[in-house]
């Protein structure tokens, strides 16, 4: 055990005015989650929603799939077909699956090997090319290459060799530092995500792994809101900046002088820009919502969900007659929630 990093080497991270100005940001807004939270439960739902499809979209086209959000949601409506027609199809399944089971009992979810194994072969469930090795450590060592958007190489992000060991010890490691509470919480969670991603211990889905394990850790600490913003889509807006924070760190971790500010920064940006993003959602909806009809909050939320909604789709969805939705859709619309679109059969209407 201790083989890569001893408790200490974490004190190589230089807390600068920046990482420690993030870190209150970010517990600040962890702590007023809980009067922030007392949001209707239907609107809160809506917003997880959101952020889910946002989500499993971000991370399964970080990795090289294409789906749109809109195409992943209409593929979450129908997830109880036994069978996808591509591995795009697949890998957002499992994502989502991976997600719903992190969502609903992460308090019940200690991480260590075999949650972690279980994990990725649920992450991994719907991928018939990865059957033989879902929910088993990789045995080979391979270079891991980043592309960008038009396929270009970014270089190697890193190295990788055989992992049991290396896992056992870093989940012990990890263990360690949420008994003795020595270091902050987020940056004992940058730190396991950095050399999980270095170590690369399955032979796919590793980053789709560590970032689902980042929401599990995210929750496990207390941080209560993270379901209802996306991280994995601030993750994809700046997916050159990241892969260029892990080699950077990632560089230097089998060395002395291990440099985890790189990554650590990177991380806390994210997490600043996360929260950042939720509550504008939030001051979004006391400003639309706050005198509003219940119908018309309906009709905004259908909107807000499927990007667009036409008369048709909201009277089906609340019950309302056609006549009484196009009442508040002409109202939304006069005041600048709504924006008309189109004409006759082809109206419909987004946010503004």
């Amino acid at each position: 055990m201790g083989y890569w990093m001893p408790a200490h080497d974490l004190s190589k991270l230089r807390i600068t005015p920046e990482v420690l100005s993030l870190i209150a940001q970010i517990d600040e807004f962890k702590g007023a989650w809980r009067a922030l939270g007392r949001i209707a439960p239907d609107r809160l739902s809506s917003l997880r929603r959101v952020a889910t499809i946002e989500s499993i979209g971000s991370s399964t086209r970080i990795e090289g799939a294409r789906l749109t959000d809109r195409e992943v949601e209409r593929l979450l409506s129908n997830l109880r077909i036994s069978s996808f027609t591509s591995r795009d199809e697949q890998e957002v399944a499992g994502y989502a699956e991976v997600m719903e089971t992190i969502f609903s009992a992460f308090d019940t979810i200690p991480l260590d090997e075999n949650h972690i194994r279980q994990l990725h072969r649920d992450l991994l469930a719907h991928s018939t090319k990865d059957e033989r090795h879902r929910g088993s450590w990789k045995a080979l060592s391979n270079n891991v290459e980043a592309f960008d958007e038009d396929g270009r190489s970014l270089g190697i992000v890193f190295e990788t060799f055989e992992t049991p060991g290396r896992m056992a010890d870093l989940v012990a490691w990890h263990q360690a530092q949420e008994k003795d509470g020595i270091f902050h919480p987020l940056l004992v969670i940058a730190v396991f995500i950095v050399v999980f991603l270095e170590i690369h211990p399955f032979q796919d889905g590793n980053g789709r792994l560590s970032r689902a394990l980042t929401t599990l850790l995210l929750l496990r600490a207390g941080y209560a809101y993270v379901p209802y913003s996306s991280l994995e889509s601030v993750i994809e807006q700046n997916k050159e900046v990241y892969y260029l924070a892990l080699r950077r760190t990632q560089g230097t971790i089998r060395t002395d002088q291990q440099d985890w500010n790189p990554w650590v920064e990177f991380f806390l940006r994210s997490l600043q820009k996360q929260k950042q993003r939720l509550e504008r959602k939030i001051e979004r909806e006391r400003i639309l919502l706050g005198d509003l009809p219940e119908l018309s909050v309906a009709i905004l939320e259908l909107a807000r969900e499927r990007g667009r909604v036409t008369v048709l789709e909201a009277a089906n969805a609340t019950g309302a007659s056609r006549n009484t939705v196009k009442d508040h859709l002409r109202a939304l619309t006069e005041q600048g929630s709504l924006t008309l679109h189109g004409a006759g059969r082809g109206t419909w209407y987004g946010l503004s």
